[in-house]
């Protein structure tokens, strides 16, 4: 019965049914039919257990992200580190990109979420791109992975969400995916270097005659503007690896910065558009509660018809070496990104190939990495690919002048990240080895 649950699960997400509701229907299957008799599950079982799992304080700290994101996007936050970061690297030819690609990690490191980054850092970057003369669909494609920062540069809810189910320590889990998150930006840099350095359209006007003079002028008073801005991310950030806030106390001090200091200080927040903001992310939070309901009682289910040990089964079929096998998980990790957003990802199979990771004696730590460069490579990847096609949206871009370029950024930027991740384990082990001491 197992495997007719999941195709039907599969079914319904390549026919377009909403998420939540493909995952009802294949836990409905199991419901009346699952079982060692095929006499199905009590839901009266089922339902306490969701509930159990949604009480977690932990979860919080997801709507507070979201709402942080929204706040930088109207309080003008976002603009100013754009301006800041500009300074640098704007003078040159692909500057432009540079600015996009740190941006992206600079406010996905507040707002912990794909979507929130682009939302924020496209609104700013797009119309600069197209004043400068940049193609639409290189930087569409080019924001749409820079956004996918957030899933690296932590903190992150995408992580956050796997320490719950997992167990693990979340700040383990945020250090593990901090170096491949900056060898992720440096080769986004780089291919966006390669793709635009032929480009005859691109014009950076007075930047490209910009003396030392001018930029120490620029930095003084550009910085002077972003540091409320930059205070944010250190507020954030050393709040965590410091060890004086919680990931959701961090995240609750974000929003309750973040509004002074759009609201009297950048002065583009007002109660109309901080309603909107509070709106937006109850909706939001509201759907991902949803969704999370809905894939706890699922993965409850796939452990009781023991999909964990049917899938080792067949692995071991194919091969017994544990490299093989990790290759061949991280292949259902994209297969399943390609299919559903990355939360649905991680709270779906997070239960089901957690044991089988340590079964195979590898690192939980290091299986966090993989999935957090996993879920970003999903989110840009056809047929589902939300990211991609929320940035085509955003930047006014066809859908089929982003693809190429786009191809280019996952066979050059993801591909190399996620190979590296899996077989050098010390790359995501190091920092919370030597800060947390968690073992290699």
């Amino acid at each position: 019965m197992i495997f007719v649950a999941l195709i039907i699960l599969i079914f319904c997400l390549v026919i377009g049914v909403p998420v939540p509701v493909s995952f009802m229907a294949s836990a409905a299957w199991l419901i009346f039919y699952g079982g060692p008799a095929g006499e199905g599950y009590q839901a009266t079982q089922l339902l306490p257990y969701g509930y159990a799992q949604m009480n977690s304080v932990s979860l919080i700290a997801i709507a507070l992200f979201i709402a942080a994101g929204g706040i930088m996007e109207r309080g003008r936050i976002g603009e100013k580190l754009i301006d800041f970061v500009d300074v640098f690297v704007g003078h040159y030819k692909s500057g432009l990109a540079f600015v996009a690609v740190i941006s992206c990690a600079i406010v996905g490191s507040i707002c912990g979420a794909a979507c929130a980054t682009l939302s924020c850092v496209g609104s700013i970057i797009f119309p600069r791109f197209y004043a400068e003369g940049y193609p639409r669909g290189v930087g569409a494609a080019l924001l749409a992975n820079a956004s996918l920062l957030g899933l690296l540069i932590p903190p992150n809810a995408t992580l956050i969400i796997f320490a719950w189910i997992s167990g693990q320590s979340v700040l383990a889990c945020f250090l593990a995916t901090v170096v491949p998150g900056f060898i992720t930006i440096a080769l986004l840099c780089t291919v966006s270097w390669w793709l635009l350095r032929k480009s005859t359209t691109i014009k950076i006007g007075k930047k490209k005659h910009r003396t030392n003079l001018d930029r120490v002028r620029l930095l003084k008073s550009r910085g002077k503007l972003a540091l409320p801005a930059l205070m944010l991310p250190i507020i954030v950030l050393g709040g965590i690896y410091g060890g004086v806030m919680t990931t959701t106390e961090a995240s609750a001090m974000a929003v309750f910065y973040a509004i002074p200091v759009g609201m009297f200080v950048y002065k583009g927040l007002n109660l109309k558009n901080t309603y909107e903001v509070i709106v937006e992310t109850a909706v939001t939070t509201g759907v991902i509660m949803v969704m999370l309901y809905s894939v706890a009682m699922l993965s409850r289910l796939y452990l009781l018809e023991d999909l964990p040990g049917v899938l080792l089964a067949l692995f071991y079929a194919v091969s017994s070496d544990p490299m093989a096998i990790m290759f061949m998980i991280n292949l259902f990790l994209v297969l399943m990104g390609m299919l559903m957003d990355d939360i649905s990802v991680v709270v779906l199979t997070t239960p089901i190939l957690m044991p089988i990771i340590l079964e195979l004696g590898f690192n939980p730590i290091h299986y966090a990495a993989i999935v957090g460069v996993n879920t970003g490579l999903g989110c840009i990847t056809p047929p589902a690919a939300p990211v991609l096609y929320l940035s085509g949206r955003l930047g006014g871009a066809p859908i089929d002048e982003m693809m190429k370029p786009c191809l280019w950024f996952i066979v050059l930027c993801w591909v190399p990240v996620l190979f590296v991740t899996v077989f050098f384990p010390k790359l995501s082990l190091f920092l919370p080895h030597y800060i947390m001491g968690t073992p290699w």
